[in-house]
């Protein structure tokens, strides 16, 4: 199917597959016994029998005119006729499963749910949703709020959280996971550092996520200091180690940190902490029993020498590069062009949160849209939701362009 938009055209009856009661877009179809399209090719006559069983079998849910009142249920008025019919067979025959549709449905014919589609296709669509007050809070970038955060850190971690000063250590190379949960544990008690219990104490949970991703996406490299350690020697002791560590110290594990390139006396006072029982973890005290202090200095010494890797953290997108990547099939604003795709524009917010949280779980299966949904955060699902919600529903005609090789009357 190839669709060629027509820009904005008045259209007779006798030309298009059905007829909005506003000015729309028109765009260009090539006929062909596809089931999947048969609701852009009804008549007038048909659409209104939709309407008929649409306020019989809909309307309690969806409004009298396709535009919902209830949360979570999503405006139909405008929606693709194509992509409805589409949606509504797929709970017809249980490929979705909502108990409310499902029922609705279940006693419809195939010819009722083109009618059905094709009917709040035809109609005017929903007003956007009124944009945010002025002066209301928006999210700022993570990144950026997480450097102005850290600006307090680099003194005793160094400029970008490469330590310079022994026996601190680098920040740079943390997994986020790992570095919230050391600040946590710093917060609660379960480390002892009174000075640092001190400095992250007003620490939100957003500003440590924010810190931890700053820290996260810095260029690593090896901490400033030197090492007294003999690193040949640490070589064969680390081999114990790389089961939780990795090898060479790059951990492939977002709850165990790598250790590649820190700051040598931090590593040594670390396990030192393990043995003596001033810093709690099941897992480090029985390594740590067994060594003795110039065994701690030179794994110590052979870590820091290791090359810290960056690691697979992805720097967020902002709304406008989600929407970018979102309009590539759901139309410029959300306006699908294609019978085939939903209109964002207008709908719901609500809806679309819920809907984006079901692809995100895969509790509603679709490639495309569980690779792209996997990526989003919460917070991005719901800033989307509330962009399209936002935007102008633009109706649109379907012109049925005649067979190839047909005859034309001039």
């Amino acid at each position: 199917m190839r669709l060629l938009v027509a820009g904005m055209l008045a259209l007779g009856a006798a030309s298009t597959a059905y007829a909005p009661g506003a000015a729309a877009q028109a765009v260009k179809v090539q006929p062909g016994a596809e089931d999947e399209l048969r609701a852009v090719y009804v008549t007038s006559v048909e659409v209104a029998e939709g309407g008929r069983i649409a306020q019989a079998a809909c309307a309690r849910c969806h409004g009298a005119n396709g535009i919902s009142a209830t949360k979570g249920v999503p405006h139909l008025a405008s929606q693709r006729a194509a992509y409805l019919d589409l949606q509504l067979r797929a709970y017809r025959y249980s490929a979705r499963v909502q108990g409310a549709m499902t029922g609705a449905v279940r006693y419809l014919s195939d010819d009722a749910l083109v009618k059905v589609a094709a009917y709040y296709a035809s109609l005017d669509p929903p007003r956007p949703a009124a944009a945010a007050a002025k002066g209301a809070p928006t999210r700022s970038d993570p990144v950026q709020a997480g450097k102005t955060a850290a600006a307090g850190c680099g003194g005793c971690h160094g400029e970008f959280g490469i330590s310079a000063t022994p026996g601190m250590p680098s920040l740079v190379g943390l997994d986020p996971k790992y570095f919230v949960a050391a600040v946590n544990a710093y917060k609660g008690g379960q480390r002892k550092n009174d000075l640092m219990k001190s400095l992250v104490a007003s620490l939100s949970a957003e500003s440590t996520n924010n810190v931890a991703l700053y820290y996260a996406l810095q260029k690593p490299a090896k901490a400033q200091t030197a090492a007294a350690g003999d690193a040949a020697a640490g070589k064969a002791a680390a081999a114990a180690c790389s089961a939780c560590h990795g090898d060479q110290g790059v951990s492939g594990n977002p709850a165990t940190p790598s250790i590649a390139g820190q700051d040598a006396q931090y590593i040594a006072a670390a396990l030192l902490a393990y043995k003596d029982g001033s810093r709690k973890d099941d897992s480090m005290k029985g390594p740590a029993a067994g060594l003795d202090e110039k065994a701690m200095g030179d794994l110590a010494a052979y870590y820091a020498a290791q090359q810290p890797q960056p690691l697979n953290v992805r720097r967020p997108l902002t709304t406008a590069e989600w929407t970018e990547r979102c309009d590539r099939c759901h139309g410029a604003n959300g306006n699908s062009i294609e019978p085939l795709m939903p209109r964002l524009a207008a709908q719901r917010a609500d809806w679309l949160e819920k809907v984006l949280e079901a692809y995100r779980t895969d509790a509603r299966k679709s490639t495309a849209m569980a690779a792209m949904s996997a990526l989003m955060s919460e917070q991005d699902v719901k800033e989307l939701a509330a962009y399209y919600a936002r935007q102008s529903a633009h109706a649109v005609t379907y012109v049925v362009l005649p067979p190839a090789g047909a005859k034309r009357d001039k």
